[in-house]
């Protein structure tokens, strides 16, 4: 099956790219300049030691600096410098249990700073498209195991779900009030869980397995018998991409789309820690959590078929795959690699496929 990302459509193409130092927007950058887009970001600073994009020199790269979101002033200047025709909005605080302890931060971040992205856009002259990144977690789940499509009601427990699903609300305000009388499509994405190299975030099953490894411990797992949608950071960014490029060159396109597994492979939590520790090499096992946490839900699923009808998405790897090229990264990191070399080969093996 050829690739669904055309290099064509993104070839001199100005890009807006927003939280381009996290590990999605990480790979975005370097994916987006491999096929020659002009990427200009915006984002805080890595929030992780190591990170990705330290590790891959993305800033050789991505023109732009450091902005806060939550500063309509430099967003807007941050703006008017890129002159984006493509905006990619991947910046958020991202984190369940850190938006259990910080909400305010979290509906700051999530909320406004995206209405201060939109506000900000409204009358840049060369927009073209507007793809806004939220996550599966937007649904109202009542655990019934249903698959969520992109017409459930929205809702979420947690401060993170809910912060997400109150931005496609206003996303939706704004697309209808400002952007649909100019023309402009704007849409939002809504990505099952990633896994990939280069993350480095707490409280994300992958790197907790890595970091458990390196000191000789079992991970400790606080849900798991939880299931969730896994997908490789390259097939979400597919998505992500092929939805961009709908938005500009097919009329009609849908203004939100789920991307995850189209094989309804959802994993449980213990199942995924156990095979990336066999895919790493390590011995150490795992332990569940001890005393009371943060609710999450048990179960999420996504019903990705208009993704799989509209734009013929499908994972490239799924399953086992998705978790062998993940837990080669991170030897490769291990043994002291050039991670960039690794990286940008992924993407180009990727492509190709």
């Amino acid at each position: 099956m050829a690739s669904l990302v055309d290099n064509t459509f993104w070839r001199g193409r100005r890009v807006l790219l927003t939280g381009h130092t996290g590990f999605k927007g990480s790979w975005a950058a370097l994916w987006l300049c491999s096929m020659g887009a002009d990427v200009r970001g915006l984002s805080l600073a890595p929030d992780t030691t190591p990170s990705l994009f330290e590790l891959a020199r993305v800033d050789r790269d991505v023109e732009g600096g450091l902005c806060d979101l939550r500063d309509s002033k430099a967003v807007l200047a941050a703006v008017r410098q890129a002159k984006p025709q493509i905006v990619l909005h991947m910046a958020a605080q991202p984190l369940v249990r850190r938006s259990v302890k910080l909400p305010v931060d979290t509906f700051s971040v999530n909320v406004m700073g995206t209405a201060y992205l939109l506000e900000a856009l409204r009358d840049e002259p060369d927009l073209q498209a507007v793809v806004v990144v939220t996550t599966d977690k937007v649904y109202e789940n009542q655990e019934t195991g249903i698959r969520f499509a992109e017409d459930a009601p929205l809702g979420g427990h947690d401060p993170y779900s809910a912060s997400k699903a109150a931005a496609e609300i206003v996303v939706a305000s704004y697309e209808r009030t400002y952007f649909r009388e100019r023309g402009i499509p704007v849409a939002t994405a809504r990505g099952g869980n990633v896994i990939g190299g280069g993350d480095f975030s707490e409280d994300r099953i992958v790197p907790d397995v890595f970091r458990a490894m390196q000191v000789g411990q079992p991970i400790v797992l606080r849900n798991p018998g939880s299931t969730r949608p896994w997908q490789h950071v390259l097939d979400c960014l597919t998505g992500y991409f092929a939805l961009t490029q709908a938005l500009v060159t097919v009329p009609g396109t849908p203004r939100a789309m789920n991307f995850g597994p189209i094989l309804n492979d959802d994993v449980p939590v213990k199942d995924l820690a156990e095979a990336m520790q066999r895919a790493l090499g390590a011995r150490h096992g795992w332990i569940a959590a001890q005393g009371p946490q943060p609710r999450e839900m048990k179960a999420l699923s996504l019903d990705c078929s208009l993704a799989s009808k509209w734009l013929g998405f499908r994972d490239r790897l799924s399953g086992l795959e998705a978790i062998r090229a993940t837990a080669e990264w991170y030897l490769s990191f291990a043994r002291g690699e050039d991670m960039r070399a690794r990286t940008l080969n992924e993407i180009r093996a990727h492509h190709a496929a």
